[in-house]
C-alpha cells in the first residue's frame, strides 16, 4: 500500500541540491502530497536543478504499487521578494473567532521588538482588521516608496501592516478569490526590508485564505491560540492538520483567558474550566507555551507600554522552540504499519510497537471521547476486528495522524501516548 510516510521517507534520501547536510524533506522543499489510487501528486519548490526533480520522480516511482508520479514545481516563496531578507516567519494562528489571537499577536510581537530583534507584524484578517485599533492607530496614510512598496507603519521599533490601514471603517465585501490577492500584496508588495522575525496575525479558520498565506511566505513555524472553552479546543486539531499539510511545524499552543485571577486574594478561578490545557497537551503532544489568565493589561492600548510576564514567558518558550525547528523537521521517526500493529522507531534506535486495536481505541477526538468530562464514548465491541491504518501521517516531531479502516480520521495520537501504551501489559 502507497503511503504519504513512504513518499516522505523515499524523498528523504534526495538531498538539497545546495546544501548536501540537508534533504528535501528538512529543507521544506516538498509540499501537498497526495496519493490517488496508484498515482502519486506532489509539489516541489524549484531547486533550480533538473537532475534533483528527476531524482524525486526516481525514488517515488521505485516505490511499490507506484505507477505513476507527477511533481508540480513552483516558486519558491521568498525567492527575489521584499520577503527574502526575513529570517523567520511565524504564524499566530486560531482556528475559532474570538480567542483573542490577535491581542496575543501584537503582544508577542511588540515584546520581542522591545528584546532589540527587528520585528514585522502583519495583520492578515481582512474582514476583521484589529491592530490598528490594538496600537491606537487611527487616520494612518500609507505611503509607498520608489518601487511601489507599501511602507509599513512604525511604533517603537516594531514595523506594522494591516490591511485595516487601507480600509480605514469601511466594511470588507469581497469574495474569497479577491481576498487572498489582497493578503498576497499586503505580504509581497510590503518593504520590510531586513527582520529577524515577521509575525502574520492570520485570519480565523483552515479555509483557502489560511493555505494562500502559507503558499506565498515560506513559514518557518505556526503559534496556535485558544481557550480553555471546549468549542476552541475542538478546532485545535483542525489548525494542526492543516499546518502539518503544508508542511509547517507548530511552534507551540498559547491558552489564552486561561483563567481569572484575583487581585485581592490571588485565587486562580477557572472561568472557562480547568485543566483544559493539560488535556491539549495530552491529546496532540504538542509544547504548551504560556497560559495567559484574563487581566486587564490585555485590553489595554499597546502604546501604553505595559510590560506583561505572561506574554514575556511566552516569548522566551517560544524562542526555545524556534531554536530546535530542525528537530521538529528532522525528528519524524520511521513509521510500519501491517494488519496488526504500527511500529514507530525513532533515530536514535528506540522501537515500541503498539496493536492496531488498541491504538485506535486510544483515541480522544470528540467522536470518541467526551471533551468536557473526558469520558471514553467507544468500547472495544465498537472496533471492528480487521481494524488497520490506511494511511499514516507524521506531525511534526510529536504524533501521528490516522485514517483508519473503519473512516475514522479525525484522531491525533501523541508520540508520548503511543510510548505509553507499548508499555502497557
Amino acid at each position: 500500500m502507497i503511503t504519504i510516510q513512504k513518499v516522505r521517507n523515499a524523498l528523504s534520501t534526495v538531498p538539497h541540491p545546495r546544501d548536501p547536510d540537508k534533504n528535501l524533506i528538512t529543507s521544506g522543499y516538498v509540499r501537498n502530497i497526495q496519493i490517488s489510487d496508484n498515482a502519486v501528486f506532489l509539489q516541489l519548490i524549484d531547486p533550480n536543478d533538473n537532475n534533483c526533480i528527476n531524482k524525486v520522480k526516481e525514488v517515488v516511482q521505485k516505490l511499490d504499487g507506484v505507477e505513476s508520479v507527477e511533481v508540480k514545481v513552483i516558486a519558491s516563496p521568498l525567492a527575489g521578494g521584499p520577503l527574502d531578507k526575513v529570517k523567520s516567519i511565524i504564524a499566530i494562528s486560531s482556528c475559532k473567532g474570538g480567542v483573542g489571537k490577535s491581542t496575543v499577536a501584537a503582544h508577542i510581537a511588540r515584546e520581542m521588538a522591545k528584546g532589540g530583534y527587528k520585528v514585522g507584524l502583519v495583520d492578515a484578517d481582512i474582514h476583521g482588521p484589529s491592530v490598528p485599533a490594538l496600537f491606537n492607530l487611527k487616520n494612518v496614510q500609507i505611503k509607498t516608496n520608489n518601487q511601489k512598496q507599501l511602507i509599513p507603519v512604525e511604533r517603537d521599533g516594531l514595523k506594522i501592516m494591516s490591511f485595516g490601514f487601507l480600509l480605514g471603517d469601511a466594511p470588507a465585501v469581497m469574495r474569497g478569490p479577491v481576498v487572498t490577492r489582497y493578503i498576497q500584496q499586503i505580504l509581497m508588495m510590503t518593504d520590510w526590508g531586513e527582520l529577524d522575525y515577521l509575525f502574520i496575525d492570520m485570519p480565523p479558520g483552515t479555509g483557502d485564505v489560511q493555505l494562500t498565506i502559507t503558499q506565498t511566505a515560506r513559514l518557518s513555524g505556526a503559534v496556535i491560540v485558544t481557550t480553555p472553552q471546549t468549542l476552541s479546543l475542538l478546532d485545535v486539531a483542525r489548525g494542526i492538520l492543516m499546518f502539518e499539510k503544508v508542511n509547517v511545524p507548530i511552534i507551540g499552543i498559547i491558552e489564552n483567558m486561561s483563567y481569572f485571577l484575583c487581585n485581592k486574594c490571588d485565587e486562580k478561578h477557572y472561568i472557562f474550566g480547568e485543566n483544559a490545557v493539560h488535556s491539549l497537551q495530552k491529546r496532540f503532544g504538542v509544547k504548551l507555551l504560556a497560559e495567559i489568565p484574563l487581566q486587564p493589561q490585555m485590553t489595554l492600548s499597546l502604546d501604553q507600554h505595559l510590560s506583561n510576564d505572561y506574554i514575556m514567558l511566552a516569548v522566551e518558550h517560544m524562542k526555545e522552540a524556534l531554536s530546535h525547528l530542525d528537530e521538529l523537521k528532522s525528528g519524524v521517526p520511521d513509521i510500519k504499519f501491517d494488519d496488526q500493529n504500527v511500529s514507530v522507531r525513532w533515530a536514535d534506535g528506540t522501537e515500541v510497537t503498539v496493536s492496531n486495536k488498541q491504538l485506535r481505541l486510544s483515541c480522544r477526538c470528540a467522536l470518541c471521547a467526551n471533551e468536557i468530562t473526558g469520558e471514553v464514548l467507544i468500547s472495544e465491541d465498537d472496533i471492528r476486528q480487521d481494524i488497520q491504518p490506511k494511511e499514516i501521517t507524521p506531525l511534526g516531531n510529536y504524533a501521528l495522524g490516522i485514517v483508519w479502516n473503519d473512516g475514522h480520521s479525525s484522531g491525533i495520537y501523541p508520540y508520548t501516548l503511543i510510548k505509553d501504551l507499548a508499555n502497557t501489559p
